[in-house]
């Protein structure tokens, strides 16, 4: 619980009704107002540290993108210098630190970039669930070479345990996730690899022999071949490379190379097992 001078914050009401939420005022003298639920971001900047009251749970799940609404987020629209004793932060000192006075603004880059504040037993629930939800990022987006089959969530915590990884909670879930499976891929703790994704490539005939051998380099396999009006190619190839194909059939014809994903992930049914 905290407790907040209410006489102390200066600015405008918050303009989210739903930021009030939570927000207790029986029984405390007329200058308090007691938070609940309640968890505290710190940034220091400029020399001083700044703070925002948000609710538990929410700042993690707007990190991850899947929280969305601001006013879902905060406890209170204002920056503080002190939270507990209800010490805002003055447009002074905002315009000095973070060459902007907008509340706004500030809020997302101390949402962004701030330390979460958080009680032991809180924390060590928070890093248990992002590990899991890393765990299961890496298992959905990754196979075992081998087989095609998709590994569980369960194998993939095994591995990352036998990495000896850790989390971490200023990191979103998913850049995390990318450098899980880089780490994989360099120690070979398991045979993994990025799940495959089966494409339609189509270009001009007259362009198809000129594309083909830089295509090729950039395919993981060919599965089919059809050299008749047009040069068409049936492909897998890693997610990643989407964007580059894309990119290398626009411009070699002159926007007339047409790239269709058929399928996202190329895997075999059912799962891996040790």
């Amino acid at each position: 619980m905290v407790i907040v001078q209410a006489s102390l914050v200066p600015m405008s009401p918050p303009h989210h009704s739903s930021t009030m939420q939570g927000i207790n005022l029986d029984g405390l003298p007329n200058n308090q107002i007691k938070l609940t639920n309640v968890s505290i971001v710190r940034l220091r900047k400029g020399g001083k540290r700044f703070e925002i009251a948000c609710y538990k749970n929410k700042v993690m799940e707007w990190r991850n993108g899947v929280e969305k609404d601001l006013g879902e987020v905060m406890q209170i629209d204002n920056v503080f210098l002190n939270v507990s004793k209800g010490q805002a932060a003055n447009k002074d000192d905002l315009m000095k630190c973070f060459k902007t006075d907008s509340q706004n603004d500030i809020i997302l880059e101390i949402l962004k970039k701030g330390e979460l504040q958080v009680g032991e037993r809180e924390r060590s629930s928070m890093l248990e669930g992002m590990y899991r939800d890393i765990a299961t990022t890496v298992a959905e987006k990754c196979v075992n070479p081998e087989t095609k089959r998709p590994y569980t969530v369960t194998m993939i915590e095994k591995a990352m345990a036998d990495l000896h990884l850790s989390v971490n909670p200023s990191r979103s879930v998913k850049s995390q996730a990318l450098d899980v499976i880089k780490q994989l891929l360099e120690k070979k703790t398991i045979p993994i690899a990025r799940a495959q994704m089966r494409v339609r490539v189509i270009v001009p005939s007259k362009d198809g022999k000129r594309i083909k051998e830089r295509l090729m380099a950039m395919i993981a396999s060919k599965e089919d071949e059809d050299l008749g009006e047009n040069y068409e190619w049936i492909c897998l190839i890693d997610p990643g490379q989407f964007r580059a194909v894309n990119e290398l059939l626009q411009s070699e014809t002159k926007g007339k190379g047409q790239l269709e994903m058929l399928s996202l992930m190329e895997t075999k049914q059912g799962d891996e097992t040790f």
